[in-house]
């Protein structure tokens, strides 16, 4: 592993050396059964916590005498993505057997695509922080099976290095697949790195807008191969390549293509050669180490599936799909910013905190947009932070609507709204249901709220002396003093009329 002294300074390099970067972005496809086999996709997000290497049949255990059978469904959604990628669609594509042994692959072959993808020649729009826009070319999307999961056992780490022995779980193998394989992207120079991470994200948007995918980066739905090479400024051929393998956050996509970057502009200056191989990065350190050497396409011995026939969808179905396409993610965050009238940064934060869908769902619902992001910024991503989960496994639009709906209503204040998203979380039904339930609604009957004001007032005798001679702010130690005897459930703005007229009176 690379220390820090092997490291160029990031200008430095970036001044002396163009990065050139290529993505492979796997994403999991959300179908009921995998890719080739009738057994339950734990990518489904129906099946999680199931236990190890019980979401399997024969066939995605590559059992001697089975045989593939394509799944309709992949191929439907394989096609959306395409689309939504901006790519062509194959009027013929195939299978081919990709060779390699290893624990968590049972053929000792993967199905994938070589020559003839289902989906190429596209190109996405990434916007980054500062508004700039790179178009980033896609060279083919293409389907295939998912291996099984290693587990080390006995290591400091998790990885193999030092572990005592490995388990494997074989109800990923063969979960359905795209690879979405990128051109050489030119050009990010110094904004490379968040190029890549912005990428990624970008990616996640899409396949999460038209459904095809949970895309989970924290459960592996979504997973991105890293590809950095470096050339001398005003050179043109291509440096050697390195494969910063399963990335899994854009945060560790942003570092470990920085990483990279530095790293192999360190070897470069002292003469020295990059050696073509995968990484792997680590977290705790920053740092990539090596892998295997990586392997070009003749090595995988490729060949025709020999138990698929090709796929020729038709140009009717294609279109049927494109035309249930929703609106490009990189299209409705700026009709959402304009409609919602929110400044650059304020909307960036909710897009980088990839809670726009929620928010936006919120809105639809009916909530205001300042209410919604106050709601899925807020409270909603400190509880799932707390409970190390994501904002959207905690509650739903719908309800979070709702309690806004409640708010604006005068049911609840804040304060109390809060405590209906407790009893939300806690499952104790609807918002409505938890207000009747706690007794959370405000209190606005003036026959209550006036002999709260005159316990108060006692106490504060000279508050309606204070208000006549135009100290209106004086007040606000009434209110206070209300609020708490009545915990909290007081109506603030009728408690302050009614205090004024009261003084208006005296």
């Amino acid at each position: 592993m690379a220390a820090k002294a092997d490291l160029l300074d990031y200008e430095l390099a970036i001044q002396k050396y163009e990065p050139v970067i290529g993505l492979e972005v796997h994403v999991e496809l959300a179908t009921d059964t995998k890719m080739f086999s009738p057994a339950p996709n734990i990518a489904s997000g129906k099946y999680d916590g199931a236990e190890p290497n019980t979401l399997v049949s024969p066939v995605c255990l590559g059992l001697p005498g089975t045989l593939p059978v394509v799944n309709e469904q992949a191929v439907r959604y394989s096609i959306q993505l395409g689309l939504a990628l901006g790519c062509e669609i194959a009027e013929v594509s195939g299978f081919a057997r990709k060779n390699y042994f290893y624990p968590d692959n049972p053929k000792n072959y993967q199905i994938s695509q070589y020559d003839d993808p289902i989906a190429f020649n596209g190109e996405v729009e990434v916007e980054l922080e500062d508004g700039t826009i790179f178009k980033v070319p896609i060279e083919r999307a293409h389907m295939e099976e998912d291996a099984g999961k290693l587990t080390h056992v006995g290591g400091s780490t998790g990885r193999i290095q030092g572990a005592e022995y490995s388990l494997v779980d074989y109800n990923r193998a063969g979960v359905p697949l795209v690879e979405i394989v990128t051109r050489p992207i030119f050009g990010g120079e110094e904004k490379t790195p968040e190029l890549a991470a912005a990428y990624v994200s970008t990616i996640r948007d899409i396949v999460r807008s038209i459904g095809v995918s949970q895309a989970r980066m924290e459960r592996g739905n979504l997973r991105c191969d890293a590809n950095v090479s470096l050339r001398p400024r005003g050179t043109e051929a291509l440096g050697t390549r390195t494969e910063t393998k399963n990335v899994n956050s854009f945060r560790s996509i942003e570092r470990a293509v920085r990483y990279e970057i530095q790293r192999q502009a360190a070897i470069l200056e002292k003469g020295e050669q990059v050696i073509q191989e995968t990484r792997h990065w680590h977290e705790d350190t920053g740092r990539t180490s090596a892998g295997r050497p990586k392997s070009d396409a003749d090595d995988y011995r490729y060949f025709p599936e020999p138990d698929l026939m090709p796929l020729e969808p038709s140009r009717e179905l294609v279109e049927e799909l494109r035309a249930a396409l929703p609106e490009a993610p990189a299209a409705m965050r700026r009709r959402l910013k304009g409609e919602w009238g929110m400044g650059d940064q304020e909307f960036q934060d909710i897009v980088n905190a990839g809670l726009l869908g929620l928010v936006n769902q919120t809105v639809e619902l009916g909530a205001s947009p300042a209410g919604a992001k106050k709601w899925w910024m807020g409270e909603l991503s400190r509880i799932a932070n707390e409970r190390q989960t994501d904002p959207s496994e905690l509650a739903t639009p719908a309800q979070v609507a709702e309690i806004e709906a409640l708010i604006s209503e005068g049911v609840v204040n804040d304060k109390l709204a809060r405590q209906v998203l407790e009893g939300v979380l806690a499952g104790e039904g609807t918002p409505r249901e938890v207000v009747d339930s706690r007794g959370l609604a405000v209190v606005s009957d003036d026959g209550a709220l006036i002999a709260a004001i005159d316990d108060a007032l006692a106490k504060q005798p000279d508050v309606l002396a204070k208000i006549k001679d135009g100290k209106v702010q004086a007040a606000g130690a009434v209110i206070g003093m209300v609020m708490k005897a009545m915990h909290g459930k007081a109506d603030a703005a009728r408690v302050r009329e009614l205090i004024l007229e009261r003084a208006n009176e005296a």
